[in-house]
């Protein structure tokens, strides 16, 4: 499983490498992953270096060659694109427990693989952009409304419900045609939209960050360790990990990251979320809900 794509390698890596392969990296970065599919002499054009300087900037990273480099970005695309379908059966995820073998076993991989994939998820957040996010989705002045995917449309409604206890102006986009048509036009400089976009991303989510950012709003991402494509157009992208021992990919590492946050929204409101939370509490108990 990786922990991370070659654009975050590369990204990471910047700050240590000569003026001239940091022209490489940013030429990669521009056109990623498509660039890294071209040949050295394009690469080394396009950047405005020479061919030793595009191979020595992949040496930087362990590759023996450009072929090895190319190969390493195509085995993690194929990663990026996985459907079920397409893990069913392979190592490691999926796999029924034998009848007649230690029933322990499933509990066991799953005992393993959950605090891993939570610990190397929360290790890898970088602490700005934790707190970047915790800023947007704490600022009274902008306007929340939240998206996901398939599976992930689920996240997105358990942040949304703890939002909606702590502060004003919180909804999800509609999945009615004319209500989300007229949700997404509305979107302008004082609305955050949040996102959820994991592998097998979807196009509609690409879509509703350009008509954002047009509009000016900020977006914040959440999305999985090869990166949604909507990633370089959103103000912080909080990627997490998706190992499971079964072929559906695991939202048990956002989860957890979703708790963090509430809990930097909790904090960052102070008194105000206390108030909001009391008020709503008081409603629930005046109409029979609680």
């Amino acid at each position: 499983m990786a922990t991370g794509a070659m654009a975050d390698r590369i990204r990471s890596k910047l700050g240590d490498l000569s003026p001239a392969e940091r022209k490489v990296g940013r030429v990669l970065l521009a056109a990623y992953p498509s660039a890294g599919f071209e040949t050295v002499a394009a690469v080394a054009e396009r950047a405005h270096v020479s061919a030793p300087t595009v191979l020595r900037f992949v040496s930087r990273f362990g590759f023996r060659g450009f072929p090895e480099f190319q190969a390493a970005l195509r085995a993690e695309l194929e990663e990026r694109n996985a459907s079920p379908l397409s893990l069913y059966g392979t190592p490691g995820y999926g796999r029924p427990v034998d009848e007649g073998a230690d029933q322990g076993s499933l509990l066991g991989r799953a005992g393993r693989i959950f605090p891993s994939e939570v610990a190397g998820t929360l290790a890898e957040l970088p602490p700005h952009d934790l707190d970047q996010a915790v800023r947007l989705l704490a600022d009274p002045k902008l306007r929340i409304t939240l998206a996901g995917g398939r599976f992930t449309h689920l996240l997105a409604q358990y942040l949304g419900l703890h939002l909606m206890q702590l502060r004003e102006g919180v909804q999800f986009l509609p999945d009615r045609a004319v209500e989300r048509t007229a949700a997404l036009a509305a979107l302008g400089r004082r609305d955050l939209l949040v996102l959820f976009d994991y592998r097998r991303y979807e196009d509609d989510k690409v879509a509703m960050a350009e008509l954002t950012r047009e509009r000016g709003g900020k977006l914040l991402l959440f999305t999985d360790t090869w990166l949604s494509p909507v990633a370089g157009r959103v103000d912080v992208a909080l990627p997490c990990r998706v190992t499971a021992p079964s072929p559906y990919d695991s939202l048990v590492p956002t989860l957890a990251v979703i708790e963090t946050v509430v809990a930097g929204v909790v904090e960052s409101l102070g008194e105000d979320a206390h108030d909001h939370l009391r008020r709503a509490e008081d409603v629930a108990q005046r109409i029979g809900l609680v």
